[in-house]
Order: C-alpha cells, then structure tokens, then sequence
C-alpha cells in the first residue's frame, strides 16, 4: 500500500487539483481521564469528642453505683473495726462485714461493666472506620486500575489525533472535459488559478491563461512558474498586440471566420444569418488581399468597399494595390444589396480597427510552458471585449486543426472572466477542447443566462465559490442540493479574511524577450518551497499561522443554503462532479499555500480513509496472542500531590 504521508506524496498528472478538504479521520478525544484521587472525602478517624461524650455520660451512670460501693465498703470497715473492739459480736460483725462486702462487690463489677461496654464501643467504632479505609482501599485501587486502562486508550488516541493527517487534496480525473467555476472574487480566483496552474506545470505539463477579468489573477502563478524553472511570456494587450502572433498561420476561411465573430462581440441579437454575411464579406476580401493579409490591410480593404476616406492614403502606404482596389470595388453587384454591403463594410471596419496593429512586430519567441494574455485594465471596456474575443476564437481554430493529445489535459486553458464572450465563442472553444483533449477551465463572475444554460453541460465538473448575488447564490444551491452539510476550517476563515486584495498587474514579456533566449534554470523544483518563496498566499499564510495555530482542528458545520454562499470565505471552493459510485460534493480551500503545511497531503479523503480502515483490519489483534502490556505497569498519569492519606494517631 503506497504511503500517503506528505513528505513523500507526489503530483499526479492525472488529477487535477482544485484544492484541500479539511477532514479528521480521528475525532479529538478530548482532556485526559482524571485520575481518582484518594484525598476526596477520606474516611475521618474516631471522633475524641465522642469518646469522651461516651465515657462521661457512663461516668453519670455509674455515679450512684460508686456512691453506694463507697458507702457500702465503709460500712463493712466500721463493722469489722466494732467486731474488733468486742463492741460488736463476732457473729454479728461477720454477717454485716459479709453483706456490706458483698453490695460493695457487686458494684464494683457493676462499673467494671459499664466501662468495659464504654471499650467495646469505641473499639467498634474504630473497626468500623478500619473497614470503611480498607474499603476505600479496594475501591481506590480498582478505579486506579480502570484509570490505568483508560488513559492508555485515550493517550493512544491523542497521539494519533495528533499525527494524523487533516488536509486532503480535492482533485477531480483527468477523464472530464472541462471545470466550471461559478462565482468568486479576484483574490479567489488568483489563489484557484495559482494552485490549478502550479500542479499542471509542476505535473510536467503546458498552461495558457486567457485573463480577461483585468485583475492580474495570475501573477503569482507567473513568478511560481519563474521560481521553478521556466520563463513564462506574458501579453498585456493593447500594448503588446503588434507582438502578438496568435491566428497569424490561419488560412484565410478560418481568419475570415475569427473576425467574424470578433465583429459580433458587441452584437448580442447577432443571427447565424447575419454572422454569415459578414463571414462572405470578410472571405472575398481576403481572396483579393491574399493568403499573407494582415488586419490593417483588411480594415484598408473594408474602407475602401465602404467608401469611407480617402484610398489613396492607404495607396500611399502600401496597404493596398491599385489592382486590388479596382477588383474591391467590382466584388459585390450595384443596387439594393449595395447600400447592405457598405453598411456591413463600415462596421466590420470600426471594430477591425482596435487589431489593426495585430502581429506588426512578431518576434520568433522562445517555448514556453506558460503563456498569459491578459486585458490592460486602464484600456477601454468594448477594446477589451474585441480582443478577448479574438484571443478566444485564435485559439478554437489553432485547437481545431492541431492533431488530439495523446495524454489529457497535457496542455490546459484557463478562461478568466468568460461570461464577457459570446455563447456561440464559448460553445465552439468547449467543442475544440473536447475533441483535441485539451483541459479547460472557465470562470465565470455572475450566473447570466448564457452560463446558466451551459453551466455543467457535458462531461463537467461544477465549483461554486463565493456569490453576492442573491439569485446566483440560489441557483447555486439548487444546482449542488440543500441537503449536503458541509465542514468548513477555521483556518479558512481566518487567513481568508486576513488575505489583501490584488495590487499592481502584469507585467509583460515578450518586449524584452529576444530571439532564441531561454533563461529556464537546471536546478530541481520544489513546489512546497516555491509556493512559500514566490506567492502572496505563501507568505500570507506564513505570517498568519503564527496566529491561527490555536484554530487548527476547529471548524464548523454549514447547509448550502444562499445566504451560507454569500458568505463564504474567500478561497473556500464548493466541488461537485459525478463518478461511477454517484454524484460528490465536497468543500476545499483554493488557496495553494496550504500545501506547505505540515499536516498536508496529496491523497484524497476517501482514498486514505480506506486504505487506514484496511490497515486497522489487518492489524486487529489476535484474542489468542498473549498480550505484552497486561503485565506491564499502568501508566495512571500524573501523580497526585500525597499518595498516603491516612492520618497517623
């Protein structure tokens, strides 16, 4: 069975890791058993008071009975004295001495009774005290004996309390197609991305991050990719749109087409019908530029069909040729579909425009594992829709004509923000991914309607984080069940409410990058070292933990319930995906410092929780074996501050 223990757990390729589940195998046994201490209510010794109070009242008794041996036994010493002295006769002083001695007599074993009975009392009493000691003796001595064996029970539960493991990976297989993250704020999503992205690159394979909630969420994952080695290239688009190669190997039908969709990103009614229009409009123009055309000659191309400006500018400036603008104003027929045509023309060539410095300045750039493109966010809203839809589309048709992977989700993209694209660009992304066996994950700020309806669709795994919405948190309870009840850390809690939020952006790359440079280092990769050195959630949580040690093992249970989804922490991640046995749901933290915790590890739940109860069952005990403990001294804990408790008389 392997060792699930963290020091010598590995990344598997074949898992894709969406954070830690907090679990305790082994609950807290709570304080140890107190040990029974003999000072609580000692048996008291005979009482002196009581045997004085005994005595004297017999002393009362045997008052008059003394009076009368006295008086008799100088009656009986006055009689002989007579007898003596022949006052008396001897028969008669011989009767009287007789019977007064003999009333003196029978007093005197009077008394003697009465304080022997006083004796046999007292000696009672103290045998009874005796027995109660020796009683509480045994009794002692038992309990002492059954302390003994609970606190070895509980001390071998503490320790594995302890030492047992209480983070737990939550990965889903590489069989599915692609992860739906609903919900979340940046700092979320930056600690999601940061951990997905690491295990794929640290797993050996390739990651392209398409940013477009304009937030930098994956500037940690570009200096944890630095940290281990390679040297990620990162676009901050407009600025670095002329360096920008992506779509320029297209052939024209499959260009035509990108453009096409990128025209109707500020169309949401837009038709298939219309889509096709500008699609024939944009082909034809290509056939006349050519299979090497660029955007800005396009938008030249477009103007003049538009008949908008002057063309002999862009004569001037080699865009077009004299013979291609003579074959651009025959293309489309004169009369009615003439004025439809120049309309069209005219707005393909508005929003063409924001590309038109597209591949400008290509350079020949050096491989890379990570590839991030990312919005400017000082750039204009509508831009930035343009060119994340061109971005987006690129590479469906690059996904489209490369051959499938042999191994899944080998190369992975991740979609920051895409509910700003198009439903039919997300559609035709999704099917590329699918059939070239590439992962892809898509975030999604708000529930609209085009997520609504593909939220999940396919082979899919569904996360949920945190939502302001009220509506989106209650759809989003509907979708995982308000049934499931959910163990949420206080560790989770507390460094999410200490984390900060995003500062500062990206920086690009590919300016100072030259060609043939590969600045990737030799040396080994340590994740846990890397994440701890290179992030902001590294070195957030080791600021924190020196804080939160006394919140390791407490955590509090939650239904998923709206107004439980608006406030949930900000890394905490709700994971629901299907398996053979059923449907999972399962709460973990994003946030990928916790992977350099102690108590970490890179093995499920269920798994672990599997193989401990088959261990526990192979090691169960024989009835028959002798045990070595039982004659062992019991360990009774500490000692108490006085092992004799008897009082000394």
């Amino acid at each position: 069975m392997a060792d699930v223990h963290p020091e010598h757990a590995q990344l598997q390729a074949d898992r894709i890791y969406l954070g830690w589940q907090y679990a305790l195998l082994h609950p807290d046994p709570g304080p140890a058993p107190k040990r029974p201490s003999p000072l609580e209510n000692p048996p008291e010794p005979v009482d002196p008071e009581w045997i004085r109070r005994e005595r004297l009242n017999e002393d009362l008794l045997n008052r008059p009975v003394r009076i009368v041996r006295a008086f008799m036994a100088g009656l009986a010493t006055l009689i002989l004295v007579l007898g003596v002295t022949e006052m008396l006769s001897w028969s008669f002083a011989a009767v009287g001495v007789i019977a007064a001695g003999g009333i003196a007599a029978f007093c005197s074993y009077a008394v003697h009774q009465g304080d022997r009975a006083v004796r046999h009392r007292i000696r009672e009493r103290e045998a009874a005290g005796d027995r109660l000691r020796e009683e509480r003796d045994r009794e002692l001595f038992l309990a002492q004996e059954e302390h003994a064996a609970r606190y070895r029970e509980w001390a071998e539960k503490k320790e594995r309390h302890d030492r047992q493991l209480t983070w737990y990976a939550v990965a889903v297989p590489d069989e599915i197609d692609r992860i739906d993250v609903a919900g979340g704020t940046l700092p979320g999503w930056s600690a999601l991305i940061t951990l997905l992205g690491a295990t794929r690159l640290y797993s050996g394979g390739h990651l392209t991050v398409l940013d477009l909630s304009e937030g930098a969420v994956a500037k940690d994952l570009i200096e944890l990719a630095r940290r281990g080695g390679d040297e990620p290239l990162v676009w901050v688009l407009p600025v670095d749109l002329p360096r920008l190669d992506l779509g320029a190997t297209l052939a024209p039908e499959a260009f035509a087409d990108v453009l096409a969709h990128v025209v109707s990103v500020s169309e949401e009614h837009r038709t298939t019908r219309d889509l096709s229009f500008d699609n024939a409009i944009l082909e034809r123009v290509l056939e006349v530029l050519g299979e090497s055309a660029t955007i800005n000659q396009v938008t030249a191309a477009l103007r003049a069909l538009a008949q908008v400006g002057d063309p002999r500018e862009d004569l001037r400036l080699g865009l077009i040729t004299a013979t291609q603008l003579e074959r651009i104003g025959t293309l489309f027929g004169r009369g009615v579909s003439d004025r439809v045509v120049i309309e069209r023309a005219w707005a393909l060539e508005s929003q063409l425009r924001k590309l038109e410095t597209l591949g400008s300045e290509a350079v020949r750039l050096p491989p890379a594992r990570l590839r991030v493109v990312s919005m400017d966010r000082q750039a204009g809203v509508f831009g930035n829709r343009v060119l994340g839809t061109y971005v987006a589309t690129a590479l469906t048709h690059i996904l489209r004509q490369s051959p499938a992977s042999e191994r899944p989700w080998y190369h992975t993209i991740i979609v920051a923000g895409a509910d700003k694209l198009r439903g039919d660009v997300l559609d035709r992304l999704m099917d590329a991914c699918e059939t070239s066996r590439t992962g892809l994950v898509l975030t999604y700020r708000s529930l609209t309607p085009t997520v609504r309806e593909r939220l999940g669709r396919g082979h899919a795994a569904v996360t949920f984080m945190r939502l302001g919405n009220a509506e989106d948190a209650r759809i989003a309870s509907e979708h995982v069940g308000t049934e499931h009840r959910l163990e949420l850390a206080q560790l989770t809690e507390t460094i999410s409410a200490a984390g900060a939020g995003m500062d500062g952006g990206y920086v690009s790359t590919v300016g100072q990058a030259e060609e043939g440079e590969d600045g990737r280092e030799t040396t080994p990769a340590d994740l846990k070292e890397d994440i701890t050195e290179s992030t902001e959630w590294g070195r957030r949580a080791t600021k924190a933990m020196g804080d939160t040690e006394r919140v390791l093992h407490r955590s509090r249970e939650f239904l998923v319930e709206p107004h439980q989804l608006q406030q949930l922490p900000t890394t905490s991640v709700i994971v629901t995906d299907a398996t053979a046995e059923g449907r999972r749901v399962r709460l973990a933290d994003a946030n990928p410092a916790i992977l350099t915790f102690p108590r970490t590890t890179l093995g499920e739940f269920d798994e672990i929780r599997d193989a401990v109860l088959e261990r526990a069952q192979d090691r169960r005990p024989d009835p028959h074996e002798p045990n070595p403990f039982e004659d062992a001294p019991p360990n009774l804990g500490p000692p108490p501050a006085r092992l004799d408790w008897r009082r000394r008389r």
